[in-house]
């Protein structure tokens, strides 16, 4: 891809000014910490302007292996952030503990962007505030326009109900306040959880889901698709009596694709389709 013109010399909007200024432009250098602020900068041909990004970015994998890797996201080691001389560093919230990560960097006056998006119009005006620190935005505004043109709304004569969970002892399912509860919606279904006002609802083991559940779909933080067990939902103390254990709709879509608020919500959004149009079908077939 071409070098981006992501250049230090004028300065965008930012949580706090750029900590010195030069007299020509030259590239911007930036940290990531977050997989999904990574692949947002990727996303718009920014690449060439990373200098660092947290141990758990794993895409692009040709631009990540290349990088100091700087810690996981709970643990990033603030002084190899800072001895790599960002003009910017993109942060987050949306992990619990991220909080302390974001105030040992304001401590440090590292200009920084914070994201901390709920809904997926969050996802899209974020997307458009980096692209605006990346003098990008041309390539932000088509960015979003082609997600929102592959995730078009889809009509069901039946919404299956979904659960969507981040763990599984405790179920930790996502609920209204989180983007799941919009690509849901998206791909034709209604998202169990939705009834509550929160990012995730913790169900007690042995305690049903909140409402009848029709699907499952697993996708475990911090776990690769691969090492997703479907028995540990089947077997759950509690869940035998929903209609996703007797009829075994329990399905793996992976947290890459699910938990992480960028451009790769496009693919989660395409497997959750899949999966509701199976149920469909299957309901057809009875």
């Amino acid at each position: 891809m071409p070098l981006a013109r992501c250049l230090s010399g004028k300065t965008p909007s930012g949580e706090n000014p750029a900590p010195r200024k030069t007299g020509t432009l030259r590239a911007m250098r930036i940290v990531s910490h977050t997989c999904s602020n990574t692949e947002i900068v990727c996303a718009l041909g920014a690449q060439a302007c990373l200098v660092g990004v947290d141990s758990d970015s794993d895409y692009p994998p040709d631009v990540v292996q290349r990088l100091p890797q700087l810690g996981r996201d709970l643990q990033l080691d603030i002084a190899a952030v800072m001895a790599l001389e960002p003009d910017l560093v993109l942060s987050s919230l949306t992990v619990p503990g991220h909080e302390v990560i974001v105030d040992a960097l304001r401590q440090h006056g590292v200009r920084l962007h914070v994201s901390d998006p709920e809904s997926l119009e969050d996802i899209y005006a974020d997307i458009g505030a980096i692209g605006s620190l990346l003098q990008r935005e041309a390539q932000a505004s088509q960015l979003v326009a082609q997600m929102r043109a592959a995730m078009p709304a889809r009509t069901r004569r039946v919404r299956p109900r979904v659960a969507v969970e981040w763990w599984p002892k405790p179920a930790i399912l996502a609920a209204r306040k989180s983007w799941v509860y919009d690509l849901v919606q998206l791909a034709g279904g209604e998202l169990v959880g939705a009834e509550h006002p929160q990012l995730s609802l913790s169900v007690s083991i042995g305690q049903p889901p909140p409402k009848t559940t029709d699907l499952v779909v697993m996708s475990w933080c911090g776990v690769s698709v691969e090492k997703y067990r479907a028995r540990q939902v089947l077997q759950r103390i509690g869940w035998t009596e929903q209609p996703a254990i007797r009829e075994q709709q329990v399905w793996p879509v992976s947290e890459a694709y699910l938990g992480r608020p960028g451009p790769r919500l496009v693919q989660g959004y395409q497997q959750l389709v899949q999966r509701l149009d199976a149920w469909e079908s299957a309901q057809s077939a009875t």
